[in-house]
C-alpha cells in the first residue's frame, strides 16, 4: 500500500508541475486571443477592453493561475474564448475519442510485439532474426509525419479505407452493429499508423528482455526436463522477462499518445490533436491547458497502471514495500 501511495504522490507532483509549467508558457506566449479582435475594425477598443477585464486577461499571473486552479476544482478547467464556453466539455468529448484511439493501438500493437518478439529471440542470430531486426530498423528510421502520409496517399489512391473522420454521414441512422462496425472501419487507418509507429521499439524491447532470459540456468534445466519449446517461452520465459516489459508498457502508452496527437491532425481524428491545434493557432490558453493537462494524466495513468502490474507481478517489490 506505501508503494501505491507513494506512486501515487509523485503523479500528482507531476500533474501539479505540469499544469505550473502548461500555464506559465501558454501566458507568456506572445500575443492573445483579443489581439486578434482589435484587428477587427467592427469591434470598439473599448468592447476589447471590457472582455479583458471579464475574462482577467490582465491580472498578475498568479491570481489568474488561482482562479484557473478554481475552476478546475469545479470542473470546468478555465473558460474557452474561442468556444464561448467552459473547457471541460470540449476536451472531455476529444480525450474519449484519443483514448479510444490510444488504447486500442496499444493492446494490438502489444499482442504483435510479444510473439514476434519471443520469435526472433528463439532465433537470436539467425537470418529469420537479422531480417526482422533489418524491419524493425528501417520502420524506425521513418518520420511519424512520413509514415502518416504515406498511409494516407495509399488510402485515398486505393480507396479501401475512410480517410478521415471517425463516423460515416449516415451514422446516426444506423443500427447498433453497423455503427460499431463503421467505426471500426473509420478506425483502420489512425490504429494502423499508431501501431506502426510504435511496433519496431516494442518488439526490439521483448526481444532482448527474451533473449537476456532464455539464457538464464533454470531454462536451461527446464529444457532439459523435457518440458514443450512453447510451454517453455511462454509459461516460464516471458513471465521472469516481465518487468522491464511492464515497465516499457508504461512508457508506451505516452509515446502513443504523443503520436496519436499528429496522426489525429493528419487524418482527421477528432480528438485532442485537431483541438489542441485549433487551440494554439486561436491563442486559446485555457483549451491548450486543459489539453495538455489531459495529456499528462492520461501518461501519468499509463505509468501508474505498469507500476500496479509491477507490484503484483514483482513479489520483491511488495517485500521492500512492507519492510519500508
Amino acid at each position: 500500500m506505501r508503494y501505491l501511495l507513494r506512486r501515487l504522490g509523485h503523479g500528482l507532483f507531476l500533474l501539479v508541475g505540469a499544469s505550473i509549467l502548461a500555464f506559465l508558457f501558454t501566458t507568456l506566449a506572445p500575443g492573445t486571443y483579443f489581439d486578434e479582435m482589435r484587428l477587427n475594425p467592427q469591434i470598439a477598443p473599448e468592447t476589447v477592453a471590457a472582455l479583458r477585464a471579464q475574462y482577467g486577461v490582465d491580472r498578475p499571473l498568479p491570481i489568474r493561475y488561482a482562479s484557473w486552479l478554481n475552476s478546475v476544482f469545479h470542473g470546468e478547467m478555465g473558460f474557452s474564448f474561442a468556444y464561448n464556453s467552459p473547457v471541460a466539455p470540449l476536451l472531455l468529448v476529444r480525450a474519449r475519442n484519443t483514448l479510444l484511439l490510444t488504447i486500442t493501438a496499444t493492446v494490438l500493437a502489444w499482442a504483435i510485439a510479444l510473439p514476434l518478439g519471443v520469435w526472433s529471440a528463439e532465433r537470436l542470430g539467425r537470418l529469420p532474426d537479422r531480417l526482422l531486426s533489418w524491419l524493425t530498423a528501417a520502420v524506425m528510421v521513418i518520420p511519424d509525419l512520413a509514415l502518416a502520409l504515406g498511409l494516407l496517399v495509399f488510402t485515398v489512391r486505393s480507396g479501401w479505407f475512410p480517410t478521415g473522420g471517425m463516423a460515416s454521414v449516415d451514422f446516426e441512422t444506423l443500427s447498433p452493429l453497423n455503427k460499431l462496425r463503421d467505426l471500426a472501419w473509420h478506425m483502420i487507418l489512425p490504429v494502423t499508423a499508431l501501431v506502426l509507429l510504435s511496433l519496431p521499439l516494442l518488439v526490439r524491447h521483448v526481444r532482448v528482455a527474451m533473449a537476456n532470459v532464455l539464457k538464464a540456468p533454470f531454462l536451461l534445466a527446464a529444457q532439459g526436463h523435457g518440458i514443450p519449446r512453447s510451454t517453455l517461452l511462454y509459461r516460464y520465459a516471458l513471465p521472469a522477462a516481465a518487468n522491464p516489459l511492464i515497465s516499457l508498457f508504461g512508457f508506451s502508452i505516452g509515446v502513443l499518445l504523443s503520436g496519436s496527437l499528429l496522426i489525429e491532425v493528419v487524418m482527421s481524428w477528432p480528438g485532442l490533436g485537431p483541438l489542441l491545434l485549433e487551440a494554439i493557432l486561436a491563442r486559446d490558453p485555457y483549451v491548450v491547458v486543459g489539453g495538455m493537462l489531459l495529456s499528462t494524466l492520461f501518461l501519468i495513468g499509463g505509468n501508474l497502471l505498469a507500476d500496479l502490474f509491477l507490484y503484483w507481478a514483482d513479489p520483491r517489490i511488495r517485500t521492500e514495500s512492507v519492510e519500508r
